[in-house]
């Protein structure tokens, strides 16, 4: 089952390090068959707030993104984003082939009221 690298990462000053982690963050991801999904797009927000930017990578699985997230070549470069850019980084399961979102209302629906 496909699994995301969610980032929203906030507004930052350019910087010498944040150059140098784009360039070197695609070889991180690469080994376990991460690629970006969404990248340097603009976004148009609907509902809510949503400064700053969206990055998604997409996995093979939550195996491989938990792999990359803890690899040294990754722990590595993080440093040279985080410096300089706040922001909320979660990694995600994608839904399976096949996904009835039905169920989960049906699931909603039988819980007693108030759970």
């Amino acid at each position: 089952m496909t699994a995301y690298a969610v980032a929203h990462l906030r507004e930052a000053a350019p910087h010498p390090e944040i150059a140098e982690y784009i360039e070197r963050v695609t070889a991180t991801f690469e080994p376990y068959g991460g690629r970006f999904l969404v990248h340097g797009a603009q976004h148009e927000v609907k509902e809510g707030e949503w400064a700053g930017h969206v990055v998604i990578i997409g996995f093979p699985g939550i195996t491989e993104a938990r792999a990359w997230w803890d690899s040294p070549a990754y722990r590595e470069i993080a440093p040279l984003r985080s410096r300089h850019i706040a922001g909320d980084i979660i990694l995600v399961d994608g839904v399976p082939e096949g996904y009835d979102p039905a169920t989960t209302a049906k699931t909603l629906r039988e819980a007693p009221a108030g759970e």
